[in-house]
């Protein structure tokens, strides 16, 4: 089983996202109490001049997205929120992409990104996990002529809906990372303001992420709470409802776990079930149940005594039975 199959089921797709007037009927107690942070819908961005299908090659699953770019370490936290219920949401694959320190993205070359064709650095996705956050390793990006210091992401909740946006940081912290490493980062400050930046000109308060040293990584580490479509939950879209036609995979309990959990499965039909454990770089680590189930509920036991370090591990299922093959994964965490 290769990766691809893992990531058939995370197609990119996008659709437009409208506040649920829900959230808004609460009384003024509890209206006070709500951040906006994590109750507002990110603003939507262009995907970008360079955006790649970060699924069609599945090598972008992974934490660690630098390869061989040179530039200040840079830790990134995403924590996604469904602001239907302004819970956290699980499971959900993130995409980032950034240029390097010169300004350059990689996949593309033109007049403005020379020499990039073919390159994939900088560019990645996870999952979230049961907080509902994502880490990337990578370094502080640069900035060219006509944008201001950003990053661009994606949260893909369904096969039907994508939320694709965009944050930066505090003009003077960053300028600040660029004149203590003037070798590296050889174009200068960034000269951009909010208001002189065409994605940020028209507000930025949801989007402007923390920016602090992380003496760990010898760098820097940013933090930004995203508000999405969802209630804590899935979004529904075409991959989504069919395979709810032929079974429904449930949240390993209990997670986090130390030793044992148990997969919740249950079958419309039955199937040849293979459940196939990955680390957050996209390794197989191999097969954790592989065999015919029938109809009904079921419960999968999986003891990682010994076997795994403690970490954030995906768990894909594989079912094929007489209506096709059908694909689904989730996020489990070792503590």
């Amino acid at each position: 089983m290769n990766k691809r199959d893992f990531l058939r089921l995370s197609g990119l797709a996008g659709a437009a996202a409208i506040v649920p007037t829900s959230i808004f009927a609460k009384n003024e107690n509890e209206k006070e109490t709500l951040d906006p942070q994590i109750c507002t819908l990110i603003p939507s961005e262009t995907a970008g001049p360079f955006p790649l299908d970060l699924t069609e090659n599945t090598y972008y699953f992974r934490q660690d997205i630098r390869e061989d770019r040179t530039g200040v370490p840079f830790k990134l936290k995403l924590k996604i929120n469904g602001i239907g219920n302004c819970g956290v949401m699980q499971n959900v694959r993130v995409n980032i992409w950034h240029c390097s320190k010169d300004g350059l993205y990689s996949g593309y070359s033109n007049s403005m990104n020379q020499g990039q064709a073919g390159l994939t650095y900088l560019r990645g996705y996870q999952y979230t996990d049961a907080n509902g956050e994502v880490e990337f390793l990578t370094i502080f990006p640069g900035w060219y002529n006509g944008r201001i210091c950003h990053i661009h992401f994606q949260v893909h909740v369904s096969s039907a809906y994508s939320a694709i946006s965009q944050l930066t940081f505090n003009i003077a912290a960053k300028n600040a990372i660029y004149a203590a490493n003037p070798t590296l980062y050889t174009h200068g400050a960034d000269p951009l303001t909010y208001a002189s930046d065409n994605i940020f000109s028209d507000g930025y308060t949801y989007q402007l992420a923390t920016l602090t040293p992380n003496a760990g990584i010898g760098g820097y580490e940013s933090y930004l709470e995203v508000g999405v479509q969802g209630s804590g939950t899935l979004g529904v879209g075409h991959y989504e409802s069919e395979n709810a036609k032929q079974f429904t995979l449930g949240q390993n309990y209990p997670n986090p776990y130390s030793e044992q959990t148990t997969i919740p499965l249950t079958l419309k039909n039955s199937s040849k079930v293979r459940i196939e454990l990955y680390d957050l770089n996209g390794r197989n680590l191999g097969a954790i149940f592989n065999q015919d189930l029938g109809a009904g509920e079921h419960e999968i036991p999986f003891n990682a005594t010994g076997k795994y370090s403690t970490g954030n591990y995906i768990y894909q299922l594989t079912l094929e039975n007489d209506y096709g093959v059908f694909k689904d994964s989730k996020m489990m965490t070792s503590k």
